[in-house]
């Protein structure tokens, strides 16, 4: 198979329908809930920073068919950059080669990466406890175990708690993109001491609101009395997943609480006024992705409000 491969660059939006049936192959054998559409391919290969010609690979065989696909992640420059790596490979191709050629387009284009800032760098691709093909091919390249993830639901037909808030503190929607610096400094403050944490940039977080799928009514924030951002919920409702999977689900994507306003109930508040949110749009069921090791405290806020565990993952890493 390693001869009749060929790899080559993203080609621009020619490519994202072919892409996207690549996807959507692999996912109704995986089945992975990492379906997708043109338009969501779209969004993230815009994304600020990305520059989708050298961060973007396309393996085809020997006729022309689209067989592999991956797609690099990378962080902004700091002491270390990371650099996450996506790919997929058709069920009919996974001989392990393009699997393997993927990690090394990933590895090359990291140490370009490390050229090109003096930074350290570290390959990173996370995938389900029971993807044991995955896993091989990640610890047969020189992948180490880092992290575990759980992924975690809860219905929202189940009774939902009132929110409550310490005095000196209340409930606001964002105002809009002119506090976008506001918004993300809070981010910032709030995940500096989690596992792997790289900034948010103002540039990033404004492409997020221009999204077709950002709804102002599901992203919220607690303020203090002097104005201060001090902690948030942001929920998503994506029309095109559901209609994909047939399930009635919406996320709690970030829940954050910034430091120095910690143990005081905010993030459980604000997560409670979250799945009320979800419930007000008809969402059937929450979910949300967390960090089994969670320094503070998050699986067991998750569960204290009716969240239980559907799925594990794990985040293996490689130092490049």
């Amino acid at each position: 198979m390693t001869a009749n491969l060929s790899a080559r660059s993203y080609a621009g939006e020619s490519d994202l329908e072919p892409i996207a049936h690549l996807i959507n192959t692999c996912e109704k054998v995986d089945r992975l809930d990492q379906g997708t559409s043109i338009s969501e391919l779209g969004q993230k290969f815009s994304e600020p920073s990305r520059n989708p010609e050298r961060d973007i690979c396309l393996w085809e065989d020997a006729g022309g068919k689209l067989i592999g696909f991956a797609l690099l992640s990378i962080s902004e420059p700091g002491e270390v950059i990371d650099g996450s790596l996506s790919f997929r490979v058709h069920p009919n191709a996974r001989s392990g080669d393009v699997e393997v050629a993927a990690v090394a387009w990933g590895e090359t284009r990291m140490c370009e990466v490390a050229s090109l800032q003096g930074a350290r760098v570290k390959l990173r691709s996370g995938v389900r406890t029971q993807d044991a093909d995955r896993i091989s091919v990640l610890t047969n390249c020189g992948f180490k175990v880092d992290r575990y993830f759980c992924r975690m639901a809860r219905s929202l037909s189940e009774p939902i708690a009132e929110p409550q808030f310490p005095e000196g503190f209340g409930l606001r929607l964002f105002p809009g993109e002119q506090d976008s610096e506001a918004w993300v400094e809070m981010f910032n403050q709030s995940f500096i001491d989690h596992w792997n944490h790289h900034d948010l940039t103002v540039e990033l977080f404004k492409h997020g609101l221009a999204q077709p799928s950002y709804r102002k009514d599901l992203d919220l924030i607690a303020v203090a009395d002097d104005g201060t951002f001090v902690a948030f919920c942001y929920c998503e409702i994506s029309p095109e997943e559901r209609d994909r999977t047939g399930r009635n689900e919406g996320w709690i994507t970030v829940l954050g609480t910034r430091r120095g306003f910690r143990k005081i109930g905010l993030g459980r508040a604000m997560l409670l006024a979250g799945l009320h949110r979800l419930k007000a749009a008809g969402v059937e069921t929450a979910i949300v992705g967390v960090d089994a090791e969670n320094p503070s405290g998050a699986l067991g806020l998750y569960e204290s409000v009716g969240f239980h565990n559907i799925r594990n993952s794990i985040a293996y890493v490689k130092e490049l």
